[in-house]
């Protein structure tokens, strides 16, 4: 039997730093820990898919906390199946260590409580998110009432520029010569020339 653990963050700048180093603490080698930086909305991570190809009957995996395996409440329990009936792996999560499959074996009510709460605490880390979702949007709803503005600002372009770009688009000057007095490159040249054409015929 192997012990294998992942980890996952949602963003590159979020540190993973606490979930390894909880896994280190438990006795599980480095060369064993899998961890993605990545949403949680599917399972379409590199380093997780290495994970599940390594699991084996018999294995176990160790995961913090159930939100880390991922976020939807139906993949959740979707995957914990597959992992735990399918493979025939087990798994523990250390901070709900009544969600420990190994104990399965014990007692029947054991396996039916530890899926209830499997479902419950699935169901409530999916809802938390929705009303984060809920309060964010709540939140812009209120800024754009109040005025602000978001996204990124419009460019402002130079009276130099809009002169190079006039006499181009009115055909007095050849792209390469536009192009010379810009300072631009091609491409970006043709997208602000899209844009300034879009602001005149407005």
């Amino acid at each position: 039997m192997n012990t294998y653990a992942y980890a996952r963050v949602s963003a590159r700048d979020q540190n993973l730093q606490r979930q390894i180093s909880a896994f280190i603490e438990y006795g599980i080698e480095k060369s064993r820990i899998f961890s993605d930086k990545k949403s949680g909305k599917d399972f379409e991570r590199k380093e997780y898919k290495k994970l599940i190809r390594k699991l084996k009957n018999g294995d176990l995996l160790v995961i913090k906390s159930i939100d880390r395996l991922g976020r939807n409440y139906d993949q959740i329990i979707a995957e914990w199946a597959f992992i735990t009936n399918a493979i025939g792996a087990d798994i523990l999560v250390l901070d709900m260590p009544i969600l420990d499959t190994r104990t399965k074996a014990d007692t029947l009510v054991g396996k039916f409580i530890s899926d209830i709460v499997l479902q419950v605490l699935s169901f409530v880390a999916e809802n938390e998110r929705a009303n984060i979702r809920e309060r964010q949007a709540d939140g812009i709803r209120l800024a754009k009432q109040n005025g602000v503005k978001f996204g990124r600002p419009r460019k402002k372009y130079s009276d130099d520029f809009l002169s190079i770009a006039t006499d181009y688009i009115q055909k007095r000057i050849n792209l390469k010569t536009a192009l010379r007095l810009s300072g631009v490159k091609q491409d970006n040249f043709f997208y602000h020339i899209r844009r300034i054409k879009q602001l005149i015929t407005k």
